[in-house]
């Protein structure tokens, strides 16, 4: 099923800017088929609409020292509002939680979190389960990165 979300030329410039947002719009336009003012007006509007929430640069985790990446899961000490508020506030206030999920199935939450070694995760993880209560906290270290990308699917639309 195609989405009115977007048509084929928005399509082909979120394609081209998820691949390099610092493309000059000349070329973007040209690859798409449109002048520049056209073409930097529907990025204009993917941006109000909300499709194109902001442009960053992406960081080398492990040119940066960060080659463990964790995966953590949580189940809740309790099932009620004023926890799961508390718990996503406390996971959002660790710089080296990346992802975090709440989840369906036999955990709550799902943290992916990045460090340099053993030893910084020891640190981050007796600083997680510090002040709030745990029915079970696991962990599994990735081994190998299969696959990684920022780019959303677009061939639904």
């Amino acid at each position: 099923m195609k989405s009115s979300l977007v048509d084929k030329t928005d399509r082909a410039i979120l394609t081209l800017l998820q691949q390099n947002a610092e493309k000059p719009i000349a070329e973007i336009a040209e690859q798409v088929g449109l002048t520049v003012t056209p073409c930097w007006r529907r990025i204009q509007k993917l941006e109000e609409r909300g499709i194109i929430s902001k442009r960053v640069t992406l960081l080398q985790g492990r040119a940066l020292g960060l080659t463990m990446t964790v995966f953590v899961q949580v189940k809740a000490g309790r099932h009620d509002g004023k926890w799961l508020e508390s718990f996503a506030k406390h996971a959002a206030s660790f710089d080296e939680v990346v992802e975090c999920y709440r989840m369906s199935g036999e955990y709550d939450y799902l943290l992916k979190v990045l460090v340099t070694d053993m030893d910084c995760f020891d640190h981050f993880y007796k600083r997680l389960v510090n002040g709030l209560e745990f029915s079970d906290v696991t962990s599994s270290f990735a081994m190998e990165q299969i696959k990684y990308t920022t780019a959303l699917p677009l061939n639904h639309l």
